[in-house]
This record gives C-alpha cells, sequence and structure tokens, in this order.
C-alpha cells in the first residue's frame, strides 16, 4: 500500500515542515500546503529506550518543570548508556537539564479542523522561489563559491542544488530557530501532545537519544538552539541525521553545522549522496506526458518506471541536447495539483527528484527546492 507522506495534513506535521527547515523556520506553511515529516529533519533508526509503560498520555506541566522531577528520566538514561556505552551518570545529569517547553508542545499540537484543507502547488511554490531567496542564494554562491565547487566534484551534486536546500531551510541561516533543542526534544519525547500518536513520541526519543550521545561525545554542544521541533543548523539536521551524515568540510575535526558553512554545504551533498542522488542526472527529465498522465501518478516516494513503460503510455522526449543518461533511470511521474484551481502540474522525476524527497517527504518541497535551483543560477 503506497502512504502519501507528501500531503499528509496535519498541523503537528506542519510544524515539523515550519520548524525544521526555512518552511521549518521562516515561517509555517499556509493552509493547503503539503507538509510531512523530513528525512534530514526527523529519520533515525529506533534505537532509543522505549518509553516507560503508562508515559504515553501527557500530564498537564507548567513551563520550565525540570526533567529531574520524572521518575521515568533514570530509566530512560540507564537503558541509553546500556544500548550506547555511554556514562550513566553524565548521561541522566544532562536529561536533567531539561525543561518542559509549552510553546514547543502547542507549535506540534494537532490544530482542530474546521474544513479539508486546499493544497495549491502555486502557493507553495511562491513562499520559496520568490526574489528574496533567489538574490540571497546568489550571493550565497558567488560567497561560497569554492567550497560549493568542492562539493560538486566530491558528490556530483550540483551547487545550486545544496544552496536552494540551505536557502529553503533557514533563508541561509538568518533563521536556524531559537528553541534549546534539549528542551524541545524532551517535551516531545515524553510529553507529546498527541496522545493518539505514540509513534511521533518514539520518534523524538530517537533523536533526543541521538542528542545525548553526540553531546556526551563533544560532538554537540548540549546548550545548542534550533527549531521547535528539533532541527539544528543551517541545513536544519535532526540529531540523527547529524550523526549520520554530517560531514567535516573545512577540516576542523569537527562538524558543525550552525557556523561552519563548509561543514553545513559538505553535509548536505552527503545526505543526498547517501539517500541516491546520481551524479549527472537531472532532477526532472525533459519528457512530454500524455493528455492524462494521471494514471502513471503512483504517490510514491521511488521511481518505479522505465523509460520504455513511459513511452509505451504517450510519453515522448522533448529535444534539449542534455545528457540523455536519464533514460537508464528509474522515472516516476509526479503531480503538483492546485485544487483551488481544479488543475495539476504533471513532471517526470528521476532518482535526484526522489532523492531530495528524503530530505523532506513533500512532492511541493522537492520541486521547490529543484526550481529554486533553477531560478539562482539562470540568467
Amino acid at each position: 500500500m503506497v502512504t502519501c507522506w507528501r500531503f499528509l495534513q496535519t498541523a503537528a506535521l506542519s510544524a515539523l515542515l515550519a520548524a525544521c527547515a526555512a518552511p521549518h523556520t521562516p515561517a509555517p506553511p499556509a493552509p493547503g500546503e503539503p507538509a510531512a515529516a523530513s528525512g534530514a529533519q526527523a529519520s533515525s533508526p529506533p534505537s532509543a529506550p522505549p518509553a516507560p509503560e503508562g508515559s504515553g498520555a501527557p500530564a498537564r506541566r507548567a513551563a520550565g518543570t525540570p526533567a529531574a522531577a520524572r521518575p521515568e528520566l533514570k530509566e530512560f538514561a540507564r537503558a541509553l548508556a546500556d544500548s550506547r556505552n555511554l556514562d550513566e551518570d553524565r548521561a541522566l545529569a544532562l536529561l536533567e537539564g531539561a525543561r518542559y517547553s509549552p510553546a514547543v508542545a502547542r507549535a506540534i499540537r494537532p490544530a482542530p479542523r474546521t474544513g479539508r484543507i486546499v493544497r495549491s502547488w502555486p502557493v507553495y511554490r511562491g513562499r520559496f522561489v520568490e526574489p528574496r531567496r533567489i538574490r540571497s542564494g546568489r550571493t550565497f554562491l558567488r560567497d561560497y563559491r569554492t567550497v560549493l565547487e568542492q562539493a560538486e566534484r566530491r558528490y556530483g551534486v550540483p551547487a545550486s542544488v545544496i544552496v536552494a536546500i540551505i536557502g529553503v531551510e533557514t533563508l541561509y541561516g538568518a533563521n536556524t530557530g531559537n528553541f534549546r533543542i534539549l528542551d524541545a526534544l524532551s517535551t516531545l519525547a515524553f510529553d507529546y501532545p498527541d496522545p493518539a500518536r505514540p509513534d511521533r513520541a518514539r520518534m523524538f526519543r530517537d533523536q533526543l537519544a541521538d542528542f545525548v550521545e553526540l553531546a556526551l561525545q563533544g560532538r554537540l554542544d548540549p546548550g545548542v538552539r534550533g527549531s521547535y521541533a528539533g532541527a539544528l543548523g543551517l541545513p536544519q539536521f535532526m540529531p540523527g541525521s547529524l550523526k549520520r551524515y554530517a560531514v567535516d568540510g573545512d577540516g576542523d575535526g569537527k562538524t558543525d553545522l550552525m557556523y561552519s558553512v563548509p561543514d553545513a554545504v559538505m553535509s548536505v551533498a552527503n545526505f543526498l549522496v547517501e539517500h541516491g542522488w546520481q551524479p549527472g542526472l537531472p532532477v526532472f527529465a525533459p519528457v512530454r506526458l500524455p493528455p492524462d498522465p494521471a494514471p502513471l501518478v503512483d504517490g510514491g516516494l521511488a521511481p518505479h518506471l522505465s523509460w520504455r513503460e513511459l513511452q509505451g503510455a504517450g510519453a515522448s522526449p522533448i529535444p534539449s541536447g542534455g545528457n540523455p543518461a536519464w533514460q537508464r533511470a528509474p522515472l516516476g511521474v509526479i503531480d503538483l495539483p492546485d485544487e483551488s484551481a481544479g488543475t495539476v502540474q504533471y513532471r517526470t522525476a528521476t532518482p535526484n527528484f526522489f532523492a531530495l524527497t528524503q530530505y523532506n517527504r513533500s512532492y511541493f518541497y522537492a520541486s521547490a527546492v529543484a526550481d529554486l535551483a533553477e531560478a539562482i543560477v539562470r540568467d
């Protein structure tokens, strides 16, 4: 069964999109924008200790309530120390410094529904492919051209795509978030505001475990600030993604996504490659689709069609003079609806598009990144 992650429309997921990127930070998505949990922001193997029995329904807590008041904290710290070979006393001391944040709980709590949310690709696109991000993106590309070209050579990810992701995520570092990550993650791990979503609480416990591990290893400042969903730095990585995909781009022996542009640039490129980016392929293939391509859309996050199958369905190549390597890659047809107008835009996506959806599981997000990248380098 295919799950259409890109169109999940809870306020909690909109909060993740608003907090973990510049759709995650500069402003929450407007009604009608699709939102979903981000791979760079929300993916982590289920390696954290489970929540103690009976802790699924959050109790009302006052702002700033210390985590030390929680009886289950010692159990979490003990299991975390055992599973990750950490010092239990140091893990517990760090966790006891967390404070409950009602602002985090409010930000991610599902809002009451007043009707069906209308999705609009033009509205969403207009929030990110706009003059300020294009202009600032060109400045960022010029100022950090050397490291961006190094990343492009090393990973095969175009500099413009890396710049566009950082632009969409944090407006090139202008909006990285001001919540203490420890407070945000502990609040969502132990007091997730929707008791009907224990899977979300488990995901945030995983991220909290990764945060503690990174902090005790000296790889992360325990007081670091970021989004209210726990993402941090220029590229808005969650702790799990920082642990697994962050790269030391400036050679100083550390991975600093907050203040090191080379680290952020190389880490974004590495994340994409680790999630299927193929050097030399475009994000979208130059294809003229048949008059009704809707049956070709499966709504998933991986390409499953061959070029021969698309041709059999009536597709044809658009002469572009570009590299035809995409014809040998798996492809997928994606849809970008504007429900208010009753229209849908269709595009033919390569594996590189689907690598972008692992950064944020939304067709809208990946398409906006691709369009912003193109706009940044357009004459």
